[in-house]
């Protein structure tokens, strides 16, 4: 009997060496290996913030300091000048009117987007109907035509819905997303299907489930989808341009460049407003990071 128990405490005490080996000597606890991550980080951080802090210090600067030969990071002196031809009423450069502009529109759309792509994305997620691999299929080629493409017949279309010149313009053509669909879906296929059938056997219509269940599990996705087309609407140059003519009907990156131009690249003034511009940006990413983390890392988990 003892013969027996020595035998069978064997195997556990093998098995426990190598776990307090792993624990006590493990690579990710070493100083070292923490010191090289702390660096890591370091680099990581001034190679994507010091754009970002050359910009806002560079709108304290007068012009000739900054284009100063060496550069230098401290404005001397330093001054607010570069920001007093953003906050006039100007029918030339209204630039709080372009900001306006650019939240609204930037806004509009990503719940447009977020609404349609929802939609969309459940029904290929969860529905059985024909032709449904096709029609993702067809979604999803989309997005490999090039998005210029669409700039004519877009234009067409505005123009005869009489939208030339409105925000309509820059809200509503982008409301159909791709990228939209197909994110939604990888995040819905990710919820178990176990409470929506519970759902079902308590009574639950299709719709009922998707708001009541569906959406309220998938707040880090939604989130992350309004995040990221606000951010593409908000940054988008090249459709306003066409579509947008009076100076108080642009949008801040159409503007910006008129701003660029009416003021001979006056080094402050641009980064004045691209420093404003940037506003909306460093908060939203401030506000939802931990939700599209949450919502990207889920989005991958099923095929």
């Amino acid at each position: 009997m003892s013969t027996a128990v020595s035998a069978g405490s064997t195997p556990a005490t093998t098995s426990a060496a190598p776990v307090s080996k792993r624990g006590r000597g493990g690579r990710n606890g070493t100083p070292m290996t923490k010191l090289l991550f702390a660096l890591t980080l370091g680099i990581l951080t001034l190679v994507f913030l010091g754009p970002l802090v050359w910009m806002f210090l560079t709108s304290f600067k007068t012009p000739d300091g900054a284009t100063a030969i060496p550069p230098r990071w401290i404005p001397d002196p330093a001054t607010t000048a570069g920001y007093t031809p953003l906050l006039n009423t100007s029918s030339e450069t209204p630039v709080i009117r372009w900001f306006i502009n650019s939240l609204v529109a930037g806004a509009a759309n990503a719940v447009l987007v977020t609404a349609t792509a929802a939609l969309a994305a459940y029904a290929l997620a969860r529905l059985d109907f024909p032709g449904k691999k096709v029609v993702f299929a067809a979604i999803i080629g989309t997005l490999f035509i090039p998005g210029f493409l669409f700039l004519i017949p877009n234009y067409i279309i505005v123009n005869s819905l009489g939208w030339l010149d409105t925000l309509w313009a820059v809200i509503v053509p982008g409301a159909g997303s791709a990228f939209g669909v197909f994110f939604l879906r990888q995040f819905f296929l990710s919820l178990p299907i176990e409470l929506e059938e519970a759902a079902a056997i308590d009574g639950a219509g299709l719709w009922s489930t998707f708001i009541r269940v569906v959406i309220p599990l998938s707040k880090p996705g939604l989130a992350t989808l309004l995040v990221l087309s606000f951010l593409t609407n908000y940054n988008d140059f090249l459709w306003p341009v066409f579509v947008l003519f009076s100076p108080s009907n642009l949008t801040l990156p159409a503007g910006l460049s008129i701003l660029q131009g009416a003021f001979t690249i006056n080094y402050p003034v641009v980064m004045a407003g691209a420093a404003i511009a940037s506003i909306p940006a460093i908060v939203l990413f401030i506000l939802a990071q931990r939700s599209i983390v949450e919502g990207v890392s889920r989005s991958g988990l099923k095929g």
